[in-house]
């Protein structure tokens, strides 16, 4: 059932305009005045050129022709009168080019849509890798910490065939997951000895206050903030804790940035000691797989590692 609703979910343009010809088809076949139906055969052009773009607007018209052509060859007389069959034809063949025409100006209004929004979210990520590099840049123990974390779980959603948008959610949470540190003390950040269990628990709120922080700025970022918030929750204690207050599970974002996360983390140098070879940083994740990890995440993870580790 969930396969199904997400399958319903992600081709849902795609399945509406299938809908729409389907409807208009039958209606060529059982409406006796086919001059009304031929103009509903604009609705799953404008839908597929609008959401789709002009490919799939184009692809919508020329179906619809065929289809139209289909329901002339099986009931002509309804689509040619036998004393002006040569108006009808004519009048056939403008409505056609009339569709496609319509089908290419509304798929181009789609594309300049799309380059202008993707231009924005490029903009937009790029303001967040600097203001990630720049709380990153009185620690050079964690330079560029958040870049990787983003970039590698982005690669771990794209193994788990995640959708564009929760993808996306997922690329900006690694690049603002240690936003919180701002408020953290840089004494304790930087403190080369281990930390008390004060000084831990005080380093872990972190997650908490990076969430206080892109909650002020509104729903831009309000998917991105319950990653944030739960990205340091272990995955076999979250569980447990389900059971008895069904409270909601860790969100899939936090659970693959954790596996992220953790991963820079041992492969980095820190003050109190030497970064873990790649290799033995993979075994200790996959070693923690239905504890503090993910299992279907860390299944994702590997795939990916396996392919980093052969091009160094």
């Amino acid at each position: 059932m969930d396969i199904l609703k997400r399958f319903v979910v992600k081709n849902f343009e795609k399945i509406l305009v299938f809908v729409i010809l389907l409807v208009a088809f039958l209606g060529t076949l059982l409406v006796e005045n086919t001059s009304v139906v031929l103009d509903f055969y604009f609705l799953p052009v404008l839908v597929a050129g609008y959401f789709l773009g002009k490919r799939s607007g184009l692809l919508a018209a020329v179906l619809s022709i065929l289809l139209v052509l289909l329901s002339a060859l099986i009931f002509p007389q309804r689509m040619f009168a036998a004393t002006r069959i040569w108006q009808d034809v004519a009048a056939l063949c403008g409505w056609g080019g009339f569709l496609i025409l319509t089908s290419i100006a509304v798929g181009s209004l789609y594309e300049v849509k799309e380059q202008q929004l993707h231009d924005l979210k490029n903009a937009y990520i790029g303001v967040l890798e600097i203001l990630s590099k720049y709380l990153e840049s009185t620690d050079p123990y964690t330079s560029g910490h958040s870049t990787r974390v983003s970039e590698l779980a982005t690669a771990i959603a794209i193994e788990m065939r995640l959708s564009a948008g929760e993808t996306d959610n997922i690329r900006v949470a690694g690049l603002l997951h240690d936003i919180g540190k701002i408020e953290i003390s840089g004494e304790v950040l930087r403190k080369a000895a281990s930390l008390t269990s004060g000084e831990q628990a005080y380093l872990e709120s972190h997650a908490q206050k990076g969430a206080r922080l892109l909650s002020s700025i509104g729903g831009v970022l309000k998917e991105v903030v319950p990653i944030v918030l739960s990205h340091h929750q272990y995955f076999v204690s979250k569980l447990e804790s389900d059971k008895g207050s069904g409270s909601q599970s860790v969100p899939l974002g936090a659970r693959i940035i954790a596996v992220a996360d953790a991963f820079d983390a041992m492969t980095s140098d820190r003050p109190y000691r030497r970064a873990m070879p790649p290799w033995q940083a993979l075994e200790e994740i996959v070693s923690n797989s239905g504890r503090q990890f993910d299992p279907g995440v860390v299944e994702a993870f590997k795939q990916v590692a396996a392919r980093r580790l052969e091009t160094v």
